[in-house]
This record gives structure tokens, C-alpha cells and sequence, in this order.
């Protein structure tokens, strides 16, 4: 096991279970994809009532399960950042990737998104909308007595979402310690991530640990405030200077 898998937010939940697992590391080990792609999937719980969800579960769920397993762990849904196929499973660049369908067909659940997402979803998996729990920004998911908070954070893809838990953000392709995800591909908005980072993410307080959905940078989580301090996506002072940046203006 690495260290990466090891990083936890701050303790403010002595029962919290956080793990955070590096594809084509820690899992997926040997998918050559998986280890291209860098993504991270998270593993999030509550350890006196042993349920946890695991985010963005795609390339080996197998070796997830078996993870929760091993901890004394019962999978008790899934919570998807987005629809892309590195997170959540499908056909990529002519690659069938596992992902959700599978872990559904295996553990029965529900894989839980902003509602702007499940047609994205639907058609990426292959899974039907009776596998979904379709939610609005700020709802709330419970895992024993642990919640996470759903931010809907559009720009990446419109039903983009972060996970608040307990001193950390789970973001996703919405944030990395250096950058954001990519505002060229279909579904994609430049201004509603400009409004998602420098609105929504505002009430993210500075001591937040950011979990983002790739390894893009050296270190596999900063603070928000070291990342506010830092990433160039928080330069701009306005929309205008944003989109001027990225060639909109």
C-alpha cells in the first residue's frame, strides 16, 4: 500500500473512515490505463457502524470491495464526481473501462449524483435509472452518522459534484492542486466553472483539505487555502478576466 492511500483529512470526526486510493497503485495495479489516468477513488465511511460509499469506483472494483473488506467494511452506496468514463466506468479511447455497472452487479446499491448528470450517466455505464439517487446542490448523503455534502459544481460537465466531509473535498474534476478540469469537451461550460470555484467553493473554508480526482501534482492533497493561494484558476477577479484567460472573451 502506498502512502498516498494513507492521507486523511483532519481528524474532527474521530469515527470518520477516509481512505484515498491511487489507480494503477493501489488498485488496478496491473491496468495499464489505470496507471495513465491517475485517478484517485475514495473510500468514505463511518467506523462504529462499518457502512462506507465509495467515489468515483472505475478500472478494478473488485480490488475496492476487497479493500472495504479487509477493513471491516459494508458498501452502502456510490457517489459519482461526474460522468466521465475514468470515473465512473464505460468506453474510453476504444478501452472498455470497468466501473459502476459492474460494482452494482456485484453489491446492491444506489449511485448517487446531481440530477443534471444521470442522462450522462445512463449513457456512459449502460446502468438504468432505477440504479440511481438523483440529488439537488446541498443535499445531504448520510453514511451512518457520517454526512457528506453534495456541491453542485458545473463546468467540467453539467452535473459535475464535490463531496464536503469533515474537513475535506473530495472534487473531483472540478479542482486540482494546480488547475481545474477541462472546459473543451461536450457538456463543458467555462463560465459555470468560473461561478463553481469562485462561488460555490467559496464557503469551503481555507483549513479544507482538497482530495482531487487525478494525481496532477506532486502531492496528493493541499488545503484549500494553500490551493487558493497557489492554483492560477484562482487568479481572475472577475468572469470576464476568467473567460478572457481561457480564450472566451
Amino acid at each position: 500500500m502506498s502512502e498516498d492511500s494513507q492521507v486523511t483529512p483532519p481528524p474532527t470526526e474521530s469515527r470518520l473512515y477516509f481512505r484515498q486510493l491511487l489507480s494503477g497503485q493501489d488498485f488496478a495495479i496491473s491496468d495499464p490505463i489505470a496507471r495513465q489516468m491517475v485517478n484517485f477513488s475514495y473510500l468514505i465511511g463511518d467506523r462504529e457502524t462499518h457502512e462506507a460509499v465509495v467515489v468515483d469506483p472505475a478500472y478494478a472494483v473488485d480490488d475496492l470491495l476487497d479493500m472495504l473488506a479487509e477493513d471491516d467494511m459494508a458498501l452502502t452506496g456510490v457517489l459519482a464526481t461526474h460522468f466521465h468514463a475514468d470515473h465512473v466506468g464505460g468506453n474510453m479511447m476504444g478501452y472498455s473501462i470497468e466501473g459502476v455497472a459492474q460494482l452494482l452487479e456485484r453489491q446492491g446499491t444506489k449511485i448517487h449524483l446531481q440530477a443534471p448528470e444521470a442522462e450522462l450517466v445512463r449513457k456512459t455505464t449502460g446502468i438504468s435509472v432505477d440504479d440511481m439517487e438523483l440529488h439537488a446542490p446541498g443535499d445531504v448523503v448520510s453514511v451512518g452518522a457520517i454526512d457528506i455534502e453534495l456541491l453542485h459544481t458545473p463546468g467540467h460537465t453539467p452535473g459535475s459534484q464535490c463531496f464536503l466531509v469533515a474537513g475535506a473535498l473530495v472534487a473531483g474534476d472540478t479542482l486540482f492542486l494546480d488547475g481545474c478540469g477541462r472546459m473543451d469537451l461536450p457538456g463543458s461550460d467555462p463560465a459555470a466553472m468560473y461561478r463553481s470555484l469562485h462561488d460555490t467553493l467559496a464557503k469551503v473554508p481555507d483549513e479544507t483539505v482538497l482530495f482531487p480526482g487525478h494525481r496532477y501534482s506532486f502531492e496528493p492533497s493541499a488545503t484549500m487555502g494553500q490551493t487558493r493561494q497557489m492554483n492560477y484558476v484562482f487568479k481572475p477577479s472577475s468572469e470576464a478576466q476568467w473567460l478572457m484567460m481561457f480564450g472566451q472573451g
